[in-house]
């Protein structure tokens, strides 16, 4: 088989694995597109994109357009002639001038078994909306978000205590490795397209900050797997003493309550219970403002908490 001259788009982290693998498997990666340097911490330091950092270690040219459909970049891409672009977790909708282009095509990494979950944050969203599986597509880009035709898919279980980093982490590699097979199927003509179910559309809404903050009178699970979903970044939180306490890791206890949603229990060696709907929450991994992140019997040692006091 004879590979393709690739043109890479990714940003995040979560596109590491897939750029690793190519690179791996000694495919030629004719140029990385990524999103420009953005301020970012208490100092707003301009940073790189973690797939700008991997590029220059694999000494891959960069491009940083503001926008990929402006003229100026449409013309370098057409000089760059890629005969495929990947796709992870770019950022930016690809015009049809780019769609077009690559005699095969645009392929997209997408982690959600399509059409559920299309959007910015499906990792986030399985987990919150409490789903027992997931996987990753690799799909052919169209106009359309996240609607394209269906080339591969691999579905995982999803584990009941697993947070948004490690599901994360874990479907990046999938998806890197399904990535791989599905190119050579598409280079060798062994691949099928699949059009996606219109009726089992579901959407992943991009992540605000009002998404992370705890009803405690929603169930126990339903917080349960907020906080899960929300885990490490950017964290579930609720408000104690007027200030934001984020909470990384939690478990439900189901059990008959008479307290009031967001009432504090007695702590434990298994945590620190929050009454919420239906039972409790069990508190195990908090920070509050100004603090480092901490086990929950580490944080009740400087933080005098009394059984009644009232989160939210």
């Amino acid at each position: 088989m004879t590979k393709p001259r690739i043109l890479f788009m990714g940003t995040p982290a979560f596109a590491l694995p897939a750029m690793e693998m190519l690179h791996h498997n000694r495919y030629p990666i004719m140029a990385v597109v990524t999103q420009p340097d953005r301020p970012a911490g208490r100092g707003q330091k301009e940073l790189a994109p973690p797939v700008k950092l991997l590029a220059q270690r694999f000494g891959l040219p960069v491009l940083q357009p503001l926008k990929v459909k402006d003229p100026s970049f449409l013309e370098t891409f057409a000089q760059i002639k890629p005969d495929m672009v990947v796709v992870a977790a770019f950022g930016q909708i690809l015009p049809k001038a780019i769609l077009d282009f690559p005699r095969f095509g645009c392929l997209n990494i997408h982690p959600s078994l399509l059409p559920r979950y299309r959007g910015a944050a499906p990792i986030n969203w399985n987990i919150i909306r409490g789903e027992t599986k997931t996987g990753v597509t690799i799909m052919l880009m169209d106009e359309g978000m996240d609607s394209g035709d269906i080339l591969t898919q691999e579905e995982t279980p999803l584990v009941a205590t697993e947070t948004y980093g490690e599901l994360h982490d874990r479907l990046a590699k999938q998806g890197a490795s399904l990535l791989i097979k599905t190119i050579e199927q598409v280079v060798n003509g062994k691949a099928s397209r699949q059009p996606q179910d219109k009726a089992g559309v579901t959407f992943a809404p991009r992540l605000v900050k009002e998404t992370g903050k705890i009803n405690w009178h929603e169930s126990a699970t339903n917080i349960v797997n907020l906080i899960r979903g929300l885990s490490p970044t950017p964290a579930a939180y609720t408000f104690l003493d007027g200030q934001p306490l984020k909470i990384f890791t939690a478990s439900p206890l189901n059990t008959a309550i008479i307290q009031q949603p967001g009432t504090i229990g007695v702590s434990s060696t298994s945590g620190l219970p929050v009454a919420a709907s239906d039972g409790y929450v069990i508190l195990k991994d908090v920070q509050i403002t100004g603090k480092k992140r901490m086990p929950i019997a580490d944080f009740l040692r400087g933080y005098r908490l009394l059984p009644g006091n009232i989160l939210g």
